[in-house]
């Protein structure tokens, strides 16, 4: 599709949307039909966001659900998606976008790597340490730790970049190097102690969770309602 094309599906998306909430309003109904499409990433969508859809679908049960799950970064308009979730950093963008809650970051390893090559003390030892890079919020670009007021940025060492969430913690249990993970993504490894955090005295800074709506700067009754869902049940205590 042409840069000239995409505009115009995504312009026209909005006027239908803007039709079908005319409709609701001559109707005078609150009730919510038709098909939601929804992206989100791998290992976020199916720990965090999932086990909040049941509520939603129970409350809306005339509205059909699509999910569309991927780590790497879909073209909304072409693939007709209404919402995504994403974290990290937004690119600049003509879409709607709303921060809906965040995700507290963490530097794990395995016990077995840690044994093989020791447990680094500090942000600075890094360097001397395998690293395995994903995407956005957990990518390269330096590992950037508070402590207290002062900012350390590391320029770790990566054999392996990975651009899925659960095949970094994979490669992390296999023993592989230390990755950057969020404390929900990782928190059944930690538990079973098939990964270990490190650094603790160093805090990385949470990655921030959006959602997006490519439809522009309003979402549609929808898309709105899922929102508001979402951040009922997402607005507690980052992990």
């Amino acid at each position: 599709m042409t840069e000239a094309g995409a505009a115009f599906l995504e312009m026209a998306r909005g006027f239908i949307e803007t039709i079908e909430e005319a409709e609701h309003t001559a109707r005078r109904t609150d009730s919510l039909e038709g098909v939601i499409r929804l992206a989100l990433p791998i290992s976020y969508g199916t720990r965090a966001i999932m086990p909040l859809l049941s509520g939603f679908m129970d409350a809306y049960p005339n509205l059909q659900v699509e999910i569309m799950m991927a780590d790497e970064l879909q073209n909304l308009v072409v693939s007709g998606v209404d919402l995504a979730i994403r974290t990290g950093t937004l690119p600049d963008s003509t879409f709607g976008a709303r921060r809906i809650g965040a995700l507290e970051r963490m530097v794990v390893a395995s016990p077995n790597y840690l044994a093989r090559n020791g447990t680094p003390a500090t942000p600075e030892e890094l360097t001397a340490h395998d690293c395995i890079l994903g995407y956005g919020a957990f990518g390269p670009g330096g590992w950037r730790f508070w402590q207290g007021d002062t900012l350390i940025s590391v320029d770790v060492r990566s054999r392996l970049t990975i651009n899925s969430a659960p095949g970094i913690l994979s490669a992390c249990v296999q023993g592989l190097g230390l990755a950057v993970v969020s404390g929900i993504m990782s928190a059944d490894e930690r538990a079973d102690n098939r990964l270990v955090r490190v650094l603790e005295g160093y805090a990385l800074e949470p990655a921030g969770v959006y959602a997006v709506y490519p439809s522009g700067p309003k979402p549609s009754r929808k898309v709105k309602a899922l929102i508001e869902y979402l951040i009922a049940g997402l607005f507690r205590p980052v992990g």
